[in-house]
């Protein structure tokens, strides 16, 4: 019997590359206020994350695009503005620190949820955690000799990383390595006028 090639995945909006650099602009910054143990996340790295599949044979992702392609194809772009610092799961036990979006929130909400349930129908679990859009900027190793983030919080009204409008969702295969993850497309699912639907792509 063949063995199924398994692949780590997760499904995302792609922020553009002026995001990006005003992240890690940001990231640089807070650099200098900012000690301890803290792993900053590459420009490269960052997405808007809507599920997380993990490890998932090859042979999903045409399970998956059946699933995605429809939902996504309903839904308009989304006009959104990457700003405000939080911390996940808060304060007082800090693991990571992100950005938060403002703009068509109750829209992606709804696309978050429109698109879970229909991952549902095709046998993928459904997410357990309640879904906060974010962008991560770094995870918190140990909360132990981190030092500045008070001063860093004190200012996070006035972080921000500008806006974008998002034109669809990607499905990205994640390759561990140990100069880090490397991600590359597997399929792109355009909302309503945003482009063309390409399944599969990348298997």
């Amino acid at each position: 019997m063949t063995e199924l090639k398994s692949i780590r995945a997760f499904l995302a909006i792609e922020p553009p590359e002026s995001v990006r650099k005003a992240m890690e602009t940001l990231q640089n910054r807070m650099k200098y206020s900012l000690s301890g143990a803290i792993s900053w996340v590459r420009p490269t790295g960052i997405h808007l994350t809507l599920k997380f599949f993990g490890n998932i044979a090859e042979t999903d992702v045409s399970r998956v695009s059946a699933a995605v392609g429809p939902v996504a194809s309903r839904f308009g772009p989304l006009n959104l503005q990457v700003r405000h610092l939080g911390l996940f799961p808060d304060s007082r036990r800090p693991r990571v620190l992100w950005l938060g979006l403002e703009g068509d929130l109750g829209a992606l909400k709804a696309l978050q949820q429109e698109v879970d349930q229909e991952l549902m129908r095709y046998g993928f679990p459904r997410e357990d955690r309640p879904f906060r859009a974010h962008l991560t900027l770094a995870r918190i190793k140990s909360p132990r000799g981190l030092s500045g983030l008070d001063r860093v919080m004190n200012k996070g009204e006035a972080y921000e990383a500008g806006r974008f409008r998002a034109e669809g969702l990607t499905l990205f295969r994640s390759s561990l390595t140990p100069q880090g993850a490397i991600y590359s497309e597997l399929a792109a699912y355009p909302f309503l006028s945003g482009g063309e639907f390409t399944p599969g792509k990348g298997i």
